[in-house]
């Protein structure tokens, strides 16, 4: 009897894993060719999730606490430990502080931080996180390329230089992920300065589909210029319903819908999903 049990068991597990196996196979086949990107609902913060066509994952900042492991767990698989590339644009405890949580709980393959020094707690613990963690460390320069496979990368374009001595905001990493004929800015809390300076240096290449609004919608960026050249079908504010920085400002609403750009909010949405298959984008 007890050996009957024992063997309906194992024949329970196989089937299971065998069930598990045909629907990891089909969701593997129906994201073929498709790119998904996710900005992530982690209150007053910021965390975008890719999720490239070839498998690929990226994690660009995780907002400020664990929340950020709730809404990963919305959109990974529960067996899915890993993640190939985590990014802290800076030092900020609403972009770094839940990525002590993401290198505790998942495997990363490599890190990708600005060289903006801050000395805050946050800053130290997301550090001692990153040694314990092992993985490959890169620090953002413009120009780098990360490829995501499929014909799917992330492209640098700020910081240029050191910028170990400005202020952290200042130091932001900026990158536009681009597939195919699509493309998604993502700006960390960069203010106008940087966002003119982009646009100085070659305005026509910052053409976006989605703009992740820089600073929350904070007043201090989305410079006029910047917003017409990436020109965005739709601008993304990530932010907390009940933050104290009135975010997004009034003017920053009041420029995109002067330039009658679809407006999101994570506050008011929730988590925002946008999948591409490199010719257009859709909300999903």
């Amino acid at each position: 009897m007890k050996r009957s049990v024992v063997v309906q068991g194992i024949a329970l597990l196989i089937l299971v894993a065998i069930t598990l196996g045909i629907w990891w196979a089909v969701a593997r086949e129906e994201r073929n060719g498709i790119l998904t990107v996710s900005f992530l609902d982690v209150g007053q913060g910021d965390a975008v999730f890719i999720d490239a066509p070839s498998g690929r994952q990226v994690l660009i900042d995780g907002g400020k606490g664990r929340v950020v492991l709730r809404e990963l767990g919305k959109q990974m698989p529960w067996y899915d430990r890993t993640i190939d590339v985590v990014v802290a644009t800076h030092p900020d405890q609403d972009h770094i502080g839940g990525l002590v949580d993401v290198l505790v709980r998942y495997t990363v393959d490599a890190i990708i931080e600005s060289s903006v020094f801050d000395d805050g707690s946050d800053a130290k613990a997301f550090e001692e996180a990153s040694e314990r963690e092992g993985a490959a460390r890169l620090v953002a320069e413009r120009g780098q390329i990360i490829h995501l496979g499929g014909g799917a990368y992330l492209e640098i374009l700020f910081p240029d230089r050191d910028v170990s001595g400005l202020e952290t905001n200042t130091g932001s990493v900026i990158a536009r992920l681009v597939y195919g004929e699509t493309a998604f800015m993502l700006t960390g809390d960069s203010p106008q300065s940087i966002e003119k300076y982009l646009v100085q240096l070659n305005g026509e290449a910052l053409a976006s589909n989605v703009l992740k609004v820089g600073h929350h919608g904070s007043k201090t960026s989305s410079h006029e210029s910047f917003v017409g050249f990436v020109s965005p079908e739709y601008a993304v504010f990530s932010r907390g319903c009940d933050n104290s920085y009135g975010h997004p400002h009034a003017d920053v609403r009041a420029l995109f819908d002067r330039f009658e750009i679809d407006t999101l909010d994570t506050c008011e949405e929730g988590t925002i999903t946008f999948v591409s298959d490199g010719r257009s984008i859709s909300l999903r």
